[in-house]
């Protein structure tokens, strides 16, 4: 197993690492960092929130930050670039954006999980421009043009 090295931004005191909940879970819990106290959403607020860490992953490897979806189908919550890609050489500190699609005003606490991450391995491939592309049978149908089922 590769070792995922995390480190606490200051006055980042409490909260845990960032972990899986379960043995089977492909995601580790993603924690909001608010020490100065909580972020209340209204329907539309799109806010950067901290995850009070900083992060060295191994290499070959990304971050993969994906919404909760507890807080995504319970609450209406979405990332809207997800999944979020950490790059393996990035070592500035985390931060989700989240863009808030509840009825109500939602407020979100110091600790709380907002996202989770997934490792995922990357490849890297050799770039060649040519004249042609080989043929398939879809050829170059875009949306919808595979059918209906």
């Amino acid at each position: 197993m590769s070792l995922i090295k995390f480190k606490r931004i200051e006055g980042n005191l409490d909260l845990p690492l960032p972990a899986y909940a379960t043995a089977g879970a492909a995601g580790m819990d993603l924690r909001a960092f608010l020490p100065q106290g909580p972020e209340v959403f209204e329907q539309g607020d799109f806010k950067m929130i901290s995850l009070g860490f900083c992060v060295e992953l191994p290499p070959g490897t990304e971050m993969q930050v994906r919404p909760r979806s507890g807080l995504a189908l319970k609450a209406g919550f979405i990332i809207p670039n997800s999944p979020g890609t950490v790059d393996e050489d990035y070592r500035g500190v985390l931060m989700v954006g989240l863009l808030y699609f509840g009825k109500r005003a939602y407020t979100i606490n110091h600790g709380e999980r907002i996202a989770q991450a997934v490792i995922a391995e990357v490849r890297r491939y050799c770039v060649a421009e040519v004249a042609e592309l080989s043929d398939t049978e879809r050829g170059t149908g875009g949306f919808g043009s595979t059918g209906r089922t």
